[in-house]
């Protein structure tokens, strides 16, 4: 990987940090890329990936310094390129904690909603600053952001710039955890742990399953539901984790 993401291995976890120093992590197209690149052909081995940035940032969005004049039909492929590795990342297949602080913001707040797990140090600062610049988000946002806060709280947020902290995203689910300064990567380590050490299929249908079960019916959401079940009850770790339960022991998953 280039230096603008630095990639850390410990096992099965990967730590992927966006580094654009005096940049708040702003997202140019060699940040996107770059993400891409790891998102597209993880290392074998890996299951759970900790997405953070560089000094005290995790990502400032879009970086407007390098914008250049598209036309639509480019503005059209450029936000596509954003959704198809916002898909990756939610979709891909790993587990991705966001480890948060300072600006999570329009571009950086659309690809931690792509994320599993999200941590917030009090630094975090959660806007989607779009309308004030005469744009509209092209990250996802309506689909992930709009989902966590609900379409009229998302419109307010961006029709007054309004500005959300650790604690307020926690309570509105754009972080699951609020935590001390200081404290997000390592919680972020230890959930990844946590998360490295459950059954691969089980994490696998958890992250396929759950967010698409959410756009089905209730009838076609409950069937997929039991096919998830299904699935997951006949296998080898099935087998092991009752018999773990059974003697009173943890799990050891393949």
């Amino acid at each position: 990987m280039t230096d603008i993401v630095q990639v850390a291995i410990d096992g099965p976890i990967a730590t992927l940090t966006m580094n654009r120093p005096g940049k708040r992590n702003a997202m140019c197209e060699k940040l996107l890329e770059a993400i891409s690149a790891f998102f597209n052909a993880p290392p074998e081995g890996v299951r759970v990936v900790i997405l953070t940035g560089t000094e005290g940032h995790f990502c400032s969005g879009l970086d407007l310094a390098e914008h250049v004049s598209r036309s639509a039909e480019d503005n059209l492929y450029h936000s596509r390129s954003w959704h198809q590795l916002m898909e990756k990342i939610q979709f891909g297949g790993l587990a991705v904690v966001s480890a948060m602080f300072g600006a999570v913001i329009g571009g950086g707040m659309e690809l931690a909603s792509a994320t599993h797990v999200r941590i917030a140090e009090p630094s975090t600062i959660f806007q989607l600053p779009e309308g004030r610049r005469g744009i509209f988000v092209g990250g996802g946002a309506t689909a992930r952001v709009g989902r966590l806060l609900g379409p009229d709280r998302m419109t307010e947020m961006m029709l007054t710039g309004r500005k959300y902290n650790a604690d307020e995203g926690l309570d509105l689910g754009l972080a699951h955890y609020s935590v001390g300064e200081g404290e997000a990567l390592e919680l972020a380590q230890k959930l990844a742990g946590k998360i490295a050490r459950n059954a691969p299929l089980s994490n696998y249908l958890m992250i396929q399953s759950i967010a698409r079960i959410n756009d089905m019916s209730q009838s076609d959401g409950l069937f997929t539901e039991s096919l998830a079940a299904a699935l997951s009850q006949t296998t080898p770790d099935a087998e092991e984790g009752l018999k773990a339960f059974l003697e009173k022991r943890a799990p050891v998953f393949r």
